[in-house]
C-alpha cells in the first residue's frame, strides 16, 4: 500500500481545504477522492494526517484526524549559493539540494552568469521546492531566494558560522571539509565560474576556498557534489 499523498497549506485547522495548484495535482493528477487519506504539511516541522471529506469543484475539504513531529528534517543547518544556470540546470540543483537536506537555497548572478532570472522563474523553483520535499517526506520546502548581484549573495552568507567557495582555479584548499563546525554556507559558480575579484572579496567576506578535485566539473555536479560533502560531513548522510 502506498503512502499517502503529501501537500502544503499555509493554515491548518481541524478543516483544511486545498486550493490552487495542489487542489489541481489532488483532482486531475492524483484523483482523490472522499475517504481518501492524505498527509497535510504546513511548513512547521509538523505532519498532519487527514481525511478527504468532500471533493468539489475548485477545492477538496479535508478533516483533520492526527497531527505528529516529523524526524525527516535535517538537525544541521547548511545553505547552498548557487550561480544561475541555464537552461533547466538550475531546477536540478534546487531538486537535489532539498532531497540533502539543505536549509536554504539562494541562487545569484556574478561575472560570468549567463543565465537570467524573473518572478516567475523564481516561484518555479520554489514550486520544485515543495515538489522535492514532498518527494523526500520533508515536512519544510526550504525557501529558494534570489539575489541580482554577487555582493548581495556574500551580505546573505553572513550569518553562517562556515563559509565554503567552491573555486576551480584553486591549487588547494584553504579549509577542508572536516573542518566544518556550527552553520554552514557553500557557495558554487555558474557555468562560467568566478573572477579572481569575486573570489578575493568572498574571502574579505570569510569564505575559505576549496577545491572539488582534479578535474573540472560542470556547475550542477559541483554543486550537487559539495553539498553532499557538507551534509556528509554534518551527519546528515551517515
Amino acid at each position: 500500500m502506498s503512502a499517502p499523498k503529501r501537500f502544503f497549506v499555509e493554515n491548518i485547522s481541524e478543516e483544511i481545504v486545498l486550493e490552487g495548484g495542489e487542489y489541481r495535482h489532488a483532482k486531475n493528477a492524483l484523483r482523490l477522492k472522499e475517504g481518501d487519506e492524505v498527509t497535510v504539511l504546513d511548513g512547521s516541522g509538523k505532519e498532519y494526517a487527514a481525511i478527504v471529506s468532500r471533493v468539489g469543484k475548485g477545492s477538496i475539504l479535508l478533516h483533520l484526524t492526527e497531527q505528529r513531529l516529523s524526524d525527516r528534517e535535517p538537525r544541521a543547518n547548511y545553505a547552498l549559493f548557487i550561480g544561475a544556470l541555464k537552461g533547466d540546470k538550475t531546477e536540478l540543483v534546487v531538486q537535489k539540494a532539498v532531497e540533502l537536506g539543505a536549509s536554504r537555497v539562494v541562487v545569484f548572478s556574478s561575472r560570468y552568469c549567463a543565465a537570467y532570472m524573473n518572478e516567475n522563474k523564481l516561484e518555479r523553483l520554489n514550486r520544485v521546492s515543495r515538489e522535492a520535499a514532498k518527494q523526500c517526506y520533508r515536512t519544510v520546502a526550504p525557501p529558494v531566494e534570489y539575489c541580482a548581484s554577487f555582493q548581495e549573495a556574500l551580505l546573505l552568507a553572513e550569518e553562517y558560522d562556515t563559509k565554503l567557495f567552491a573555486c576551480e582555479f584553486l591549487k588547494e584548499n584553504e579549509r577542508t571539509m572536516s573542518e566544518i563546525s556550527g552553520s554552514c554556507a557553500v557557495m558554487v559558480g555558474s557555468e562560467g565560474g568566478f573572477t579572481e575579484e569575486e573570489f578575493r572579496k568572498a574571502g574579505e567576506a570569510g569564505f575559505s576556498g576549496v577545491t572539488l578535485g582534479r578535474r573540472i566539473l560542470r556547475a550542477e555536479t559541483a554543486a550537487i557534489a559539495a553539498l553532499s560533502v557538507v551534509a556528509w560531513r554534518m551527519g546528515e548522510l551517515g
